[in-house]
């Protein structure tokens, strides 16, 4: 689920680009994104966010640290690398795009292995238990968005009991690991059926019953 963003004024200065947006975004410092609408030059599908700045960039100095004017605030800027000739801000017209994934972070690995109460034995186990986690954090976010909760920050979560349906989420996901339909069983007749806990975790994150048309 992508989001996008007016771009209203661009500039280049030192191989540096910097884009102000009409309005603030949950855009984080080492995200991906796409510009788009701009100019030739500017537009690119593969952005990483170098900075956030809330003042007029400056330029480079001798030991390559971004420098700034204090003394003009600029805000909802994006700073990205971009070579090219300097350009000084202009308005963009029409208004370009900025496109991104939301990335939310609500709960870490360390609270999933927590709660599952085990410690990883492999490499394997981290990686995948990232990838629950990572999942778990975009199926409750997108859920709340989808019902409504269109406050939610990326960051820090609604509360206590939201944090704890997306934990429940990602070790869900974690314990059906090698299986198709249900938790993985020793059992010599395949797997055990297991109480569905989708349930309490959808009630957990305040969203209602799915509905059927």
């Amino acid at each position: 689920m992508s989001e996008i963003a007016y771009v209203v004024r661009a500039m280049r200065l030192d191989d540096y680009a910097v884009v102000q947006l009409l309005t603030n975004v949950d855009v984080t410092v080492g995200q991906e994104v796409e510009i788009s609408g701009v100019s030739a030059s500017f537009n690119d599908s593969g952005v990483i966010v170098t900075a956030l700045p809330q003042y007029e960039f400056i330029g480079v100095d001798n030991l390559g640290e971004l420098q700034y004017n204090y003394d003009n605030p600029v805000s909802n800027q994006v700073l990205y690398q971009n070579p090219g000739t300097d350009v000084v801000y202009y308005a963009v017209e029409p208004y370009g795009l900025l496109e991104w994934n939301p990335v939310c972070t609500w709960v870490t690995n360390a609270m999933v292995t927590e709660w599952l109460g085990i410690a990883v034995a492999t490499a394997n186990d981290t990686a995948f238990i990232t990838k629950c986690v990572s999942a778990a954090n975009a199926f409750a976010y997108r859920r709340r968005q989808e019902s409504g909760y269109l406050t939610d920050e990326l960051t820090v979560s609604p509360g206590g009991d939201v944090t704890l349906g997306t934990i429940m989420y990602a070790a869900l996901l974690y314990r059906e690991r090698g299986s198709a339909d249900s938790f993985a069983s020793f059992d010599a007749m395949g797997t055990i059926p297991v109480p569905s806990a989708l349930g309490r975790i959808l009630q957990l994150l305040g969203v209602g019953r799915p509905q059927v048309a």
